[in-house]
């Protein structure tokens, strides 16, 4: 993930700027750089590479501003060159930025046919002239920014000072977190809490939508609205060494919270956002000359390649097997001459997959990996490593590192599809559009947890709940239940809507709960069908869909809505609300959280 940091300070910052940052390289980067308020105008250095690069910068060229932006960035639009590097600046303005501007290619394309001239390849450089266009007609740099931020869609993050204003900075936040520092006659900007924490241990954390503007005295908070609104001062205790859970109650909040951020940067390290194509890195691996993909894996990941195969074999046409790992290795699965066998861990130690991979080796596979940690025996042991950018998942209820191996999944799906032809350009194009608009839609969904917590109460109730789900949905039905069982500890199954009928329908009564993962797509009607004889039951239905509610023609205890998207990307928004639903029940119930009971977040003996 990208960091981001601000500082106004009392003295010269750049070093300060660094050293933040520094506390921030824990979510990966590529290149870094500042920039400073020096005598009423903007001045930057940046440099590709690791921070040391930045700090030689500054050594011969110094900055002496008292206010200032820092960033490591990870490339998301363009390459990571110093062209490239944040902070971005016009004459008049500096941005910092975290996340996707969705419409950077509608408002470069406006800004251009009004005289900007665009210096780089990224999206970030549109609200850079977006603000400068907003100031040329006449509005002060407050205005400005308030103006600009409602031509803006995605999820972001900003970090935004101008030249001749040295006590001004302002932060907004849509999707990606901020969070604010209070210091005497100081003021600091980061990314989270361990980037301030040398500084100050009062924080203040912007909601989402919200936007700030930062002065020495003190900071003003914005809503969505435009309102000025009160956001609780917490005391931290974020340290250089420890992940902080911010201002959420458990890292498990904070990491479903984070997937906005998460998932971007996860996704581009495999799609060029700019143009919408694939951008695949060479594995090394002919795609076009694989007989059948086998995954395995445990867990939640067992469900995340679940999904993968549904992705692989529609727009790919391979055939796909799956298997959890304790299964797969003994009972000696034959595997095809040209086959790829994929493994999916958060860890990169989980012992069934490590032993299964060996297997897989031995019988004469390509092997390929989706971890969370490089450095992993599993990623050393890989032909070639897919990496999730979810940064360290401290819950053991697995969320962000879940959607992120999702993200990962739903490329490899159309990096094949594209090498097997299976995948024209315009196919393409859609698929990379519908992946660069998840950010946002699951930003949505997080705005709105009430009717979690009162549902949360329901379910606190039940001793059995069922969830169902068809299609890319059936794997969210059981990685719903999983995680139900994991942290609240009830019973809960999940189970292929069309399955029904075979079996569980004999549980059904007006005491157990269903939750139906139904999205408004080719499967809908069947699921309705099904749907409608839980309801002749007196079953408690709690449909999560976008569909609406008169389609489906019985009584509801409850209707989660979802926003619209594509078929390829449901798997991934709807994963938030499983999770939401879990999570407050939980915490309504009074369950460890983070640390379930029985529960490693590393399974690293069979």
């Amino acid at each position: 993930m990208c960091g981001i940091v601000g500082i106004l300070g009392s003295k010269p910052v750049a070093t300060d700027l660094v050293d933040a940052l520094r506390r921030l390289e824990y979510r990966g980067y590529d290149s870094a750089g500042v920039a400073t308020v020096e005598n009423g105008h903007l001045e930057r250095r940046r440099a590709e590479g690791k921070l040391r690069n930045l700090e030689s910068r500054l050594l011969t060229e110094p900055l002496t501003g008292r206010t200032g932006i820092g960033h490591t960035r990870w490339a998301t639009h363009g390459r990571p060159t110093e062209r490239n590097a944040h902070p971005h600046m016009s004459a008049k303005v500096s941005v910092v930025h975290n996340g996707i501007i969705e419409n950077f290619r509608e408002l470069k394309a406006e800004l251009t046919g009004k005289g900007h001239t665009f210096e780089t390849d990224t999206d970030t450089e549109a609200v850079v002239h977006l603000v400068t266009e907003e100031m040329q007609g006449g509005r002060g740099p407050i205005d400005a920014v308030k103006a600009a931020l409602g031509k803006l869609k995605g999820a972001f993050a900003l970090g935004i000072i101008f030249a001749g204003e040295d006590d001004l900075m302002i932060a907004a936040r849509q999707g990606s977190p901020l969070a604010i520092g209070h210091g005497r006659g100081e003021m600091y900007l980061g990314s989270d809490a361990i980037a301030l924490a040398p500084f100050t241990d009062a924080i203040t954390y912007l909601e989402e939508g919200d936007w700030a503007v930062m002065r020495r005295s003190g900071v003003e908070v914005f809503d969505r609205a435009g309102e000025c609104v009160k956001r609780p001062l917490i005391k931290s205790v974020a340290s250089s060494l420890l992940v902080d859970k911010g201002n959420h109650r458990h890292f498990m909040a904070k990491e479903i919270h984070e997937q906005p951020d998460v998932i971007s940067h996860t996704l581009s390290n495999y799609i060029d956002m700019a143009n919408g194509r694939v951008n695949f890195p060479d594995l090394g691996i002919d795609l076009t000359k694989i007989s059948r993909v086998t995954i395995s894996a445990c867990g939640t990941a067992y469900y995340a390649g679940l999904v993968g195969k549904y992705w692989i074999e529609r727009y790919a046409r391979l055939p796909v097997e799956i298997d959890v790992a304790s299964e797969l290795r003994y009972r000696e699965a034959p595997l095809p001459e040209g086959g790829l066998a994929l493994f999916v861990s958060q860890s990169g130690e989980t012992a069934d997959t490590l032993a299964t991979l060996r297997y897989a080796r031995a019988n004469g596979q390509r092997i390929a990996s989706i971890v969370n940690v490089r450095t992993s025996t599993i990623a050393r042991e890989s032909d070639a490593v897919l990496p999730t950018l979810a940064g360290p998942e401290i819950g053991v209820a697995s969320t962000k590192a879940f959607t992120c191996q999702l993200a990962a999944l739903a490329c490899l799906a159309i990096a094949l599809g594209k090498a097997r032809g299976t995948i024209d350009e315009a196919l393409e194009q859609e698929l990379v559009t519908a992946l660069v608009e998840v950010p946002r839609l699951i930003s949505s969904m997080l705005r709105d947890e009430e009717q979690f917590v009162e549902l949360a109460q329901m379910l606190s109730k039940a001793r059995d709940v069922l969830y169902l789900g068809r299609g890319s949905s059936y794997p969210l039905a059981l990685e719903g239940a999983l995680k139900l069982k994991e942290i609240s500890y009830i019973h809960a199954e999940g189970y292929a809507a069309g399955e029904l009928k075979h079996g569980p329908i004999a549980l059904i009564d007006e005491n157990v709960p269903v939750i139906v993962v139904a999205p408004e797509d080719d499967l809908l009607e069947k699921t309705v069908s099904n749907v409608q004889e839980v309801a002749a039951r007196g079953g408690q239905i709690i449909l999560i869909s976008n569909a609406n509610p008169d389609k489906i023609g019985c009584a509801l205890a409850a209707h989660i809505t979802a926003p619209k998207a594509h078929a390829l990307t449901n798997p991934l928004i709807y994963a938030v609300p499983v999770q939401l639903l879990a999570y407050h029940t939980a915490v309504f119930m009074g369950t460890d959280v983070d640390q379930p009971r029985n529960l490693a977040k590393s399974v690293t003996v069979e």
